[in-house]
This record gives structure tokens, C-alpha cells and sequence, in this order.
């Protein structure tokens, strides 16, 4: 299973088609569920939010600016190699203020897109496009290029 963990809901219709699209085609592939928490002006309240719902047993992944860096191919062979070894991993996207150091100390690895900052919305789509990728990558299916 694929988690996407988030904080915030999406406000735009043309956002959540894009999101709603990829979630369609990564299901032929895998199990994959986003889980949405509220967000909050408090950073210890948004934290917490985040703490109730991120598992333990899951492969938890930072998305922070400062985490590793793939490019494409490379990410899909990371992430089919994580599924040769974990039935679950969780993508953990924090608020506008980022992740706290708690949620960042309890993920097995931190990866980065880049030291771009992206509207919350847009990366979730970005984010399923890669996980998407990946799979067409690893499958040998035309897409990637």
C-alpha cells in the first residue's frame, strides 16, 4: 500500500482532477490511499494532527528540501526495491511551515524534489506523477520517455 500523508484539503477543482487522475491510474498498479489531516496555525497542533495518523510499522518518507535527491529511474528502482522489503510506505507532506523535527526523526529517510517550494496542491500532484512514473518505469510500459 502507498499512503500519501498530508496536511490540508484541496480548495481547487482543478487540482483535485489532477490529483483524482493519477490516484486512477497508480490503483492499476497499487493500493494507494491519502490521508489528509487538518490544517492549523499552530505548528504543535498540526504536528500532532500528523502523529495520530503516520504509523510505525509504515516505511515513512519525509518530502523535505534538505532529503535525497533522485531523478527518475532512479526513484523507481528505490521505491520497487522498498516494496521487496515493506508491504506499506507512507509519503509525509507537512503544512506550509514544513515538518516538525519529531515527525522528521520518527521516517526512515527524508527525499527531496528539488529546493523549489511548491503550492501543497500542485506537489501532491507532482508527487503521484512520480509514483505513477515509477511504476510505468518498472513495468516496462511506455511513458517515460
Amino acid at each position: 500500500m502507498i499512503k500519501i500523508i498530508c496536511v490540508g484539503k484541496i480548495k481547487e477543482s482543478y487540482l483535485e482532477e489532477l490529483i483524482n487522475d493519477y490516484l486512477k491510474r497508480i490503483s492499476k498498479y497499487h493500493k494507494i490511499e491519502i490521508i489528509e489531516v487538518k490544517d492549523n496555525n499552530n505548528f504543535n497542533i498540526e504536528t500532532n494532527n500528523l502523529l495520530k495518523v503516520i504509523k510505525k510499522e509504515d516505511y515513512n518518507i519525509a518530502l523535505c528540501i534538505d532529503g535525497q535527491s533522485f531523478d527518475s529511474v532512479s526513484l523507481a528502482s528505490y521505491i520497487d526495491n522498498l516494496f521487496a522489503h515493506h508491504s506499506t510506505i507512507a509519503f509525509i507532506i507537512g503544512g506550509s511551515n514544513g515538518l516538525s523535527d519529531e515527525i522528521i526523526k520518527m521516517c526512515n529517510t527524508k527525499i527531496s524534489f528539488g529546493s523549489l517550494t511548491y503550492p501543497h496542491g500542485l506537489f501532491r500532484g507532482i508527487l503521484l506523477e512520480q509514483i505513477y512514473r515509477s511504476f510505468k518505469i518498472n513495468n516496462n510500459e511506455r511513458y517515460h520517455k
